[in-house]
């Protein structure tokens, strides 16, 4: 199993073989998970990361970046986040 870079939560590894590490690592306040999909947090997520895939083109048509992987892990549906 990889191991993710310092700081990160999460890796894939592609067909490739390459290591892509995505998504901030450690525990919310309360102990619980990070990443909740569905709350008003995933809406802002989704409604920021959503400007960076306008912003970096090559970004978005990678399905393996971290911008997409991050994405799809807080269920990102344009600007929301579906629970």
């Amino acid at each position: 199993m990889a191991k993710p870079a310092k700081g990160k939560a999460k890796v894939k590894i592609t067909s490739s073989g390459k290591q892509v590490s995505y998504g901030q690592a450690g525990k919310a306040k309360d102990g619980g998970a990070r990443v909740r999909p569905g709350t008003s947090k995933g809406d802002a997520y989704c409604a920021r990361s959503y400007a960076q895939l306008k912003r970096c083109p090559k970004a978005a048509k990678d399905p393996n970046s971290p911008l997409r992987l991050s994405r799809k892990r807080w269920r990102c549906s344009g600007t929301k986040s579906r629970k």
